[in-house]
């Protein structure tokens, strides 16, 4: 192995894998050192001159002068003063003597070794760089090309390393063979034994924030921001988007002319239907916008608790709902707040319910003249009130613990009967109106199998001006409307044929 050699192919190395020369020379010399102490012993002392001008590359074996040969120790770190005077007449005792490898000496083994420990490092070296490349890149989408697919995931090719999609973070419907481009979100970057191996998503919300990004310029310029996005990967997904710009549409951005650029995303998404809603600081508004397409009739709001009653019309509820919660759970998450959704019935039947929670303490059974008047010192006049209220706050002003356990247990259990006489008075006044609308369903019933009486005016009989009316009776058809027939016959019978044509 010429030392020319060595040099061209490190040089070949640093060109072609840009690897820094430097660090390729620690690592010859590295490799070099192990092969000397392979051959001559792990005691063995090696220094590795390089002259890259030159392109000469000199290992060398570092030896201790010492007395005589009674002193030597180990013959690979030691040699006699006489011996050493024979390089260098100058060399004393203690002197470091550099004796020059050929590489002939060293034997195929231990260059073979050099060469391991060569490749090796640049391979790490090569590692670090991927690795350091597609770490900086957590949280963008990358395409690359299927290899495999089985039951634990998606294997993708990109280029450079190794991603894998596992199976948790798939679309269900989607199914992937190999060749086809896919593109996914960088969730995480391993290093393993094998590589750099990157972590990918399609489930993943952020996939959905930098499909819009790549198709609407506004994003990309940041003058429309996606505020942020919920999702059900696979079914639907609603982000919040606002505009930086009076006059830029943030929704209108994103959706794109006749629908063009949502259309791409939810292309990219296997038909996941996307929902665009404008961001705003109301509440109120944000919560309305996000429960669309139900259109949301009145709202309580609870801010300390983030909380938010809606109500909606009957015939909306569903709608609000979503199949299997999906919609009023994806509105959760978009908006953060905890949406308590009912229809206007159920929220009138919780009025009166309210009400008759309300009654007063001294109308409550149980509770004895003193338990009112201590009640009512404490600021509680209502069986809600005593529900409600805090115990830590009544502690305060001086309530006995025991005292406020018994009444506590008390209102609880006044309140739980109350709730039951109610639910039954609910479901007995259901029970009549089921009765009371089947009764009416049958009244129309007969209604409809009756005859229809139809009014016809002859007025060719009339004089001028003359009112007179004959009424003539025609069965109709099973939509209430006179047939065609039957119009024509008794038109007739009255003396004018509707297909005569006009004089």
């Amino acid at each position: 192995m010429e030392t020319q050699g060595i040099m061209e192919a490190l040089n070949q190395i640093t060109r072609e894998r840009r690897v820094d020369k430097q660090l390729l020379f620690e690592t010859l010399e590295l490799g070099l050192t192990t092969a000397v102490k392979k051959k001559y012993g792990n005691n063995a002392v090696v220094f590795v001159e390089i002259d890259e001008e030159n392109g000469q590359l000199r290992p060398y074996l570092l030896k201790t002068v010492v007395e005589d040969e009674n002193e030597i120790e180990d013959p690979v770190c030691q040699l006699t003063l006489e011996e050493a005077q024979e390089i260098d007449p100058k060399l004393k005792l203690g002197d470091e003597v550099r004796q020059l490898l050929k590489f002939s000496d060293f034997g195929r083994n231990a260059i073979a070794l050099a060469k391991q420990v060569l490749v090796q490092r640049v391979r790490e070296v090569e590692r670090g760089k991927v690795f350091d490349e597609y770490k900086s890149r957590v949280g963008e989408i990358l395409t690359g090309t299927v290899q495999q697919q089985d039951r634990t995931g998606v294997l993708v090719s990109l280029g450079k390393a190794e991603a894998f999609l596992p199976k948790k973070e798939t679309i269900r419907r989607e199914r992937w063979h190999q060749g086809l481009p896919i593109k996914a979100y960088v969730v995480e970057v391993l290093d393993v034994g094998k590589g750099p191996q990157v972590i990918l998503s399609r489930t993943h919300p952020g996939l959905v924030e930098k499909l819009f990004e790549s198709e609407v310029p506004e994003i990309y310029d940041g003058i429309v921001e996606i505020k942020n996005v919920a999702r059900d990967a696979g079914g639907r997904s609603k982000i919040a988007v606002y505009s930086n710009d009076d006059r830029v549409d943030a929704v209108g951005a994103c959706v794109g002319m006749k629908g063009s650029r949502v259309q791409a995303v939810v292309k990219e998404l296997s038909g996941e239907r996307v929902d665009i809603v404008p961001w705003s600081e109301d509440a109120q508004q944000f919560v309305t916008k996000a429960l669309s397409p139900a259109r949301v009739s009145s709202m309580r709001i609870d801010r300390d608790k983030q909380e938010m009653t809606v109500v909606v019309e009957d015939d909306q509820l569903s709608l609000a709902i979503g199949r299997e919660g999906q919609n009023v759970r994806l509105a959760v998450k978009l908006t953060g707040w905890k949406i308590d959704l009912v229809s206007t019935s159920e929220m009138v039947q919780r009025e009166r319910l309210e009400k008759e929670l309300r009654v007063a303490i001294d109308e409550v059974a149980g509770f004895s003249d003193e338990d009112i008047a201590a009640l009512n010192a404490l600021g509680l006049h209502s069986l809600k009130d005593l529900n409600t209220v805090d115990e830590q706050s009544l502690l305060a002003k001086g309530a006995d613990t025991e005292s406020l356990a018994r009444w506590r247990a008390l209102g609880q259990l006044r309140a739980s009967e109350i709730q039951a006489a109610f639910a039954e008075k609910v479901e007995a006044e259901q029970h009549l109106f089921d009765e009371a609308m089947f009764d009416r369903v049958g009244e129309e019933a007969d209604d409809a199998a009756r005859p229809a009486t139809l009014t016809f005016r002859d007025e060719s009989e009339l004089a001028p001006g003359a009112e007179s009316e004959v009424d003539a009776t025609v069965e109709t058809n099973d939509e209430g409307v006179a047939g065609e027939a039957g119009d024509v016959a008794a038109a007739r019978e009255e003396g004018t044929d509707p297909e005569a044509e006009p004089s």
